[in-house]
């Protein structure tokens, strides 16, 4: 199984309930695992329309047997199914879900960068990471 990150984040609607549904939903996949999970962070939006509420993130340490795009698939899905609307770059949104690491790898496909291209300018990802590593 990979040790994989994933960044986590909602503006949108109850964004604590948002979380944790992502949360549970990415425990209940198959050959998946979720290892720890970091305290919740109220973040300023980066980039993305002016306007936009605050946002809530966290990081997430899981293990899987899934392949790379598999797993960008399944988040994909959990984000769909958590009401997320594909509308405006950086635009408020009800859940938002990277890989930041998977194992050791470095990918770079039209779908999926990993590590994640902005993973390192970003402090409301790097805080919540970093209470998990």
């Amino acid at each position: 199984m990979e040790i994989c990150y994933l960044g986590i984040g909602s503006n949108l609607g109850k964004r604590s309930k948002n979380l944790i549904s992502a949360i549970n939903k990415i425990k209940s996949l198959k050959r998946t695992k979720v290892i720890k999970v970091s305290r919740f962070f109220i973040t300023d939006p980066v980039g993305g329309p002016a306007g936009q509420g605050k946002f809530l993130n966290a990081a997430i340490k899981v293990k899987t047997n899934l392949s790379p795009l598999m797993f960008l698939k399944q988040l994909k899905k959990i984000e769909w199914e958590l009401g997320r609307k594909e509308n405006v770059f950086n635009g408020p949104r009800t859940i938002d879900l990277d890989i930041l690491f998977y194992g050791e790898r470095t990918i770079k496909t039209k779908i999926l960068t990993v590590p994640h291209p902005r993973l390192f300018f970003r402090n409301f990802v790097l805080k919540p990471l970093a209470e998990i590593i």
